[in-house]
């Protein structure tokens, strides 16, 4: 059986130095269980340094709790980033990780799971054990175990409402469950501050990153192209309507994501309306703001760009996702051959007339983005339903096309979907050409090697190479392309900001 194999070797005179020194680059790359306290913890972990000799490391939190560890109280393993989309090893087991995180498997089956990303059974369980050092099964309930803990200590949450939204079907499995590998009841990993102060109607919760983490860069992205109505940027702030489909529900509500540098992580505050997909929201917020993106690994990959302009590249860049593929689809479409500021137009006039008005704690935050299915079922022809916002017939077109192709199902923004055959069918779509597409890779799939050479800001941080040649250049930068497009943009307003500093402006 794989379950018998032993688990990924890792270097364990590395991973104590790491640990000893607490290094933050680490963070979710390994655990250490330690036997005299039977508790495994980050490498970040600020407990006093075990003995070399009391420690184990284990590739991931599900492996250290199969070998019988409990997670620290203090470090709080719940919290560490996880592994990017783009890693390449073990693809498969990744991938797999990443949809039992959406939704913790609640209506499928890991049999259901494999047939979905095109493999065996076994096969999956021989590339999780490979990458994980647990089967699928142990790993999803160590994630379900762990949203649970991080409930528990940040929110008032009932324990029944705890085990639900973490994804157990059964009250008494989740607290046999907390028994047996945390050795407590679920009740004892309460937080009584916390539950005096929660707000019943919001809960805050913490996701991790690995530093360094440019969030002035990322932030000022997002408040350029916030769609007004849906999308707020203020005070450092990220802020937005929600509306998610799951199964047969709608769930719309709203939530709001703060950077907290001193932790290492994002403070995400949401309407408890959307508690039934919690994990869903997590995930996308994770790739929203790129959280598993390991930032040295892509710093020393496009380091070469520095030799094109000094400093141009910038440590702890990353990669803007989205919170919904059809809406940044819809965004890209509006954008072509107009400025940023005109295509937030459309889309605010778009969201505003096709989307959902529901209440929120902020005033300028009234509408959700409209979903695929609202715009399929609009009355025929779509110029006509479209033309009264200002966007043209061949845009309108597209619009529709692209919705068709969502709810027919020949297009999958899904994280089973590879990228690059999505891309593909998206080529096909009228108006859909490769600017288009390859910034839906880098937005809508969060694709790390998305390349859009023929974008006018590329083509102009690059002013001295024809367009051939940016390609060739760019096979330098790979699998990392989409990080070195936004480090080439950012390096045009960088000279705008010194050009306006030098004339005192």
């Amino acid at each position: 059986m794989v379950q018998e194999r032993q688990p990924i070797a890792l270097d364990k005179a590395a991973c104590y130095a790491a640990l000893k020194a607490h290094d933050a680059r680490f963070d979710g790359h390994f655990f250490v269980g330690v036997s005299s306290t039977g508790i495994y913890c980050r490498p970040i972990c600020r407990v006093k340094l075990p003995k070399e000799k009391n420690c184990t490391f284990f590739p991931s939190a599900p492996a250290a709790e199969a070998a019988g560890y409990r997670p620290c109280r203090r470090c709080r393993p719940e919290l560490a980033p996880g592994w990017s989309f783009a890693d390449n090893t073990l693809h498969i087991a990744r991938k797999a990780a990443a949809i039992m995180e959406e939704n913790c498997l609640a209506d499928m089956k890991i049999a259901d799971l494999a047939a979905m990303l095109g493999v065996t059974d076994r096969h999956l369980r021989r590339a999780f054990f490979n990458q994980f050092g647990v089967s699928p099964v142990q790993y999803l309930q160590t994630r379900r175990l762990l949203l649970a803990k991080c409930l528990l200590a940040d929110t008032e949450l009932s324990v029944t409402k705890v085990a639900l939204y973490a994804g157990f079907g059964s009250i008494r499995r989740f607290n046999d469950l907390f028994k047996k590998y945390y050795r407590s009841a679920p009740g004892t990993f309460r937080n009584a501050k916390k539950a005096m102060t929660e707000n019943q109607e919001t809960i805050t919760l913490t996701l991790g990153y690995r530093p360094p983490y440019a969030w002035d860069e990322l932030i000022e992205f997002f408040a350029d192209r916030a769609i007004p109505g849906v999308e707020l940027v203020k005070g450092g702030t990220y802020s937005r309507t929600v509306s998610i489909r799951n199964g047969n529900g709608l769930y719309c509500g709203w939530l709001s994501v703060a950077n907290k540098p001193k932790m290492n992580s994002l403070s995400v505050t949401m309407c408890c309306s959307l508690l039934p997909v919690l994990p869903k929201i997590l995930a996308t917020i994770r790739k929203l703001f790129d959280l598993n993106c390991d930032p040295i690994e892509i710093y020393d990959k496009l380091s070469v760009l520095n030799e094109l302009t000094p400093d141009i590249c910038v440590p702890g860049l990353r990669l803007p996702g989205c919170f919904d593929p059809f809406e940044i689809s819809v965004r890209a479409i509006l954008g072509q051959q107009i400025t940023v500021k005109a295509a937030r137009t459309l889309a605010m006039r778009f969201a505003h007339a096709f989307g959902r008005t529901i209440v929120t704690p902020f005033e300028e935050l009234r509408y959700t983005f409209p979903a695929a299915e609202t715009i399929f079922n609009l009355e025929r022809p779509i110029e006509n339903r479209l033309g009264s916002l200002g966007i043209i017939g061949a845009r309108a077109r597209s619009i529709f096309a692209l919705a068709e192709a969502i709810e027919t199902g020949s297009l999958r923004f899904t994280s089973s979907a590879e990228p690059e055959t999505e891309l593909e069918k998206l080529l096909k779509l009228p108006g859909f050409g490769p600017w288009t597409v390859q910034y839906i890779g880098m937005r809508a799939f969060s694709w790390p090697d998305a390349f859009p050479h023929t974008d006018y800001g590329v083509k102009k941080a690059l002013a001295h190479l024809a367009e051939k040649e940016i390609l060739d250049k760019s096979q330098a930068w790979k699998p990392w392309r989409s990080y070195a497009t936004l480090n080439l943009w950012n390096s045009l307003k960088a000279g705008q900001k010194t050009k306006r500093e030098a004339s005192g402006k």
